[in-house]
């Protein structure tokens, strides 16, 4: 039997997903097609090729590297705007507290 404050998580984590869905931009094809007709595209490959030649590992390990490399800096850089946006609602919390 699950408790109230377990349904209310169950219910909140399915709010969370609907509302990611209808977000979702259902036209991915249009998107993918866009996306790969990009001429930075272009230069991806040359990266691709590049990397792979002076690694002496195969394009699709270089592919990879890159890949890899780019989720990091982003992830590194969610973090740290998440982190910086923390900061702000702390200080600006503490102003209004000590008002």
């Amino acid at each position: 039997m699950m408790t109230d404050n377990q349904e209310s998580v169950q219910l909140l984590n399915t709010a969370i997903i609907k509302s990611k869905e209808k977000k979702i931009d259902s036209s991915y094809e249009q998107r993918l097609s866009k996306a790969c007709n990009n001429p930075a595209i272009n230069a991806l490959t040359v990266a691709i090729n590049h990397l792979a030649e002076t690694q002496n590992i195969s394009n699709d390990q270089a592919a990879m590297q890159l890949i890899e490399t780019v989720r990091e800096l982003d992830s590194v850089w969610t973090d740290y705007v998440m982190m910086e946006g923390i900061g702000k609602l702390k200080e600006l919390l503490k102003t209004q507290t000590n008002h």
